[in-house]
């Protein structure tokens, strides 16, 4: 399960002052186990009484994502959608229907990201690897 950062980086590096809205959205994101988008955290923060900006949450939740507070994931109709995950490198398992997400760890595919580097030529090499199914729940 995610932990809230007592020192976000997003903000000490960038020397924005950590707010009060800025609080209220880490700790929202830190509660939440599915990818959400930009509106969807703005309308639960407002409904849980949270004055707080779409503009802020928007700028917010795009300065988390630069500093790697939070994975991004790209919808199928393009919006980005935000989480909060753990420090380590790893993929994730998408529910289609209900967005809950898994960590999941994958050293094959790690081992393969390598090697198609290595026969290739290519160095300092990333990958994104997210897949994507029906949840137990949801089948």
């Amino acid at each position: 399960m995610p932990t809230t950062e007592t020192t976000p980086r997003a903000f000490g590096e960038k020397g924005r002052r950590d707010t009060r809205q800025r609080r209220a959205l880490r700790e929202h994101l830190a509660a939440n186990d599915s990818f959400t988008s930009a509106q969807q955290v703005y309308d639960d923060l407002r409904a849980g009484g949270d004055k707080v900006g779409l503009a802020t949450v928007y700028r917010t939740l795009q300065a988390m994502a630069d500093a790697g507070e939070v994975d991004t994931l790209r919808a199928d109709d393009g919006e980005t959608l935000f989480r909060k995950c753990g420090p380590r490198h790893h993929h994730h398992l998408v529910c289609r229907s209900c967005s809950r997400t898994v960590e999941v760890d994958g050293p094959s595919v790690e081992r393969w990201a390598t090697e198609a580097a290595e026969d290739h030529g290519f160095t300092d090499v990333t990958h994104v690897v997210e897949l994507f199914g029906l949840c137990p729940d949801c089948r």
